[in-house]
């Protein structure tokens, strides 16, 4: 290791670690996709059961990690100023793996195997939300970690594999899915298959937990809490002594400055956090990644062809991905968010348009079907290159030192909030009017184009402890 210019390979390493809590991330929230039939019939999630209530317990059951997300993300603030954020990522490795065993065998302890009862059903409930508590938490503090750890020239690019992770996590399980589940009987997959599923998250779990062993505290929590030698030894690995002193000197300067409260930078910074996450659900996203199977047999395709179309999606979402993470440090935030936003505009407003002409015909025009998958391509892509990672990046580095726990628990409460909200509206919106749903997306993306011009501040090339200067004036 250069002691003046510090470690890349350090840093790398480290930043590997936090993007496994990414990858669970993507995992966790992905991985029930391949059960959904398979709960329904486990828990005889039927009218003969629950009456007209079935539906609205099947979707809770599906969707009920979600609420486990906007805890987890709230208390995370909390967490990361008290146990420090690598012992907070600990946590939620816990809780994945805990979540991981108990959904695949919710009749442990108390019931016997096959027991589809009602009590049942509420502990795999419990169990998924505990795995959603590890998710909110990995969604807050993963890439606050890296943005902590990371120099200020390449902290984009670094903070960006965490989405890229994300995306990863959940095209893994897509393809694990689909190894379980291949050749099987569908009793097999009711009885067996579905806990195979939720028992794989164990090991992506349990191999992050065991790394954060080998991981050190972010210097900038070990400096706000008193650690400055530790903090300087931290820093000193990663940008070479010179730079480590004069960092560490205004990470102190900073903490001095102001105290914890959330508000002490006013209420700007925090609106622009949370307005962050809010535009990069708004825009539709979690429409396009959750429902992609249900959107491309609507539009014609077989089920078989709808999987191979949302494995294409995933690999592009991918590629796109990697466009932000290589271009972030080099042309900015706003640029990229702005530009991804004309994309997604055209992208939904062009599918809108098509669902307009095509009607009920849709299934018997493929001019129509193809034109549809290219602008959910378009869509896509521009959503991975900008919002996708970006709005990570800027929610991780935006906030002063001294309150970005909190701040940056209440920005992702806010956007996993905003998630379910999009995500749950969009059968009743897609059932009065194709085209007014997906328009309706396209106008979220041009206000996110005012809000970015207006409202964002650049944020490339500068240091965590700018921010503070920033805010201050």
């Amino acid at each position: 290791m250069n002691s003046q210019k510090g470690s890349k390979l350090y840093i790398f390493g480290i930043t590997l670690v936090a993007t496994l809590g990414g990858l669970l991330f993507g995992y966790d929230t992905a991985v029930i996709s391949g059960a959904v039939d398979s709960l329904k019939t486990v828990f005889h999630l039927n009218e003969a059961t629950f009456g007209s209530m079935a539906t609205f317990y099947h979707g809770a059951t599906v969707s009920s990690a979600l609420i486990g997300c906007i805890i987890g993300s709230a208390i995370s603030g909390i967490f990361a100023e008290k146990l420090g954020r690598k012992n907070s990522l600990l946590v939620a490795a816990i809780m994945f793996f805990i979540s991981a065993l108990g959904a695949s065998y919710p009749e442990f302890f108390f019931f016997h195997k096959g027991d589809g009862s009602i009590p049942v059903l509420i502990a795999f409930n419990i169990y998924r939300i505990i795995g959603g508590i590890g998710v909110g938490l990995a969604s807050a503090i993963s890439p606050m970690y890296i943005a902590e750890i990371a120099p200020a020239d390449i902290r984009g690019k670094l903070v960006s594999w965490n989405q890229f992770a994300i995306i990863f996590g959940m095209l893994i399980v897509y393809f694990v899915n689909y190894f379980i589940t291949k050749g099987q009987s569908d009793v097999w997959i009711a009885d067996t298959g579905w806990r195979y599923m939720f028992a794989s998250n164990a090991i992506p779990a349990a191999l992050f937990g065991i790394l954060l062993f080998f991981v050190p505290e972010t210097p900038r929590h070990l400096a706000l809490i008193g650690l400055e030698d530790k903090a300087l030894q931290i820093l000193t690995k990663i940008n070479g002594s010179k730079t480590a002193k004069e960092i560490l000197k205004e990470i102190k300067d900073s903490a001095h400055e102001k105290k914890e409260k959330v508000l002490a930078y006013g209420w700007k910074v925090l609106i622009i956090g949370i307005l962050l996450s809010v535009f990069q659900q708004a825009v539709g996203i979690n429409v396009v990644l959750y429902y992609a199977p249900t959107i491309f047999k609507g539009l014609g395709f077989g089920t078989g062809a709808a999987m191979y179309q949302t494995v294409i999606m995933g690999f592009v979402n991918i590629i796109f991905t990697l466009v932000a993470i290589f271009t972030v440090d080099k042309f900015g935030r706003k640029p990229l968010l702005i530009i991804g936003s004309v994309g997604m505009a055209i992208g939904m407003f062009a599918i809108g348009i098509l669902a307009y002409y095509a009607g009920d015909l849709i299934a018997e025009s493929p001019i129509i079907g193809m034109s549809t998958l290219v602008f959910i391509v378009i869509y896509s892509a521009s959503f991975m290159m900008s919002w996708g990672p970006i709005c990570w990046v800027l929610i991780s580095e935006i906030f002063p030192n001294t309150i970005r726990g909190k701040a940056v628990a209440i920005a992702v409460a806010a956007q996993w909030i905003s998630n379910f909200i999009v995500s749950s509206s969009f059968p009743a919106l897609q059932s009065i009017s194709m085209t007014f749903t997906y328009c309706l997306y396209g106008v979220m993306s041009v206000l996110s184009i005012l809000f970015v011009w207006k409202m964002v501040p650049e944020t490339k090339g500068k240091t965590l402890e700018d921010m503070s200067k920033l805010w201050r004036k």
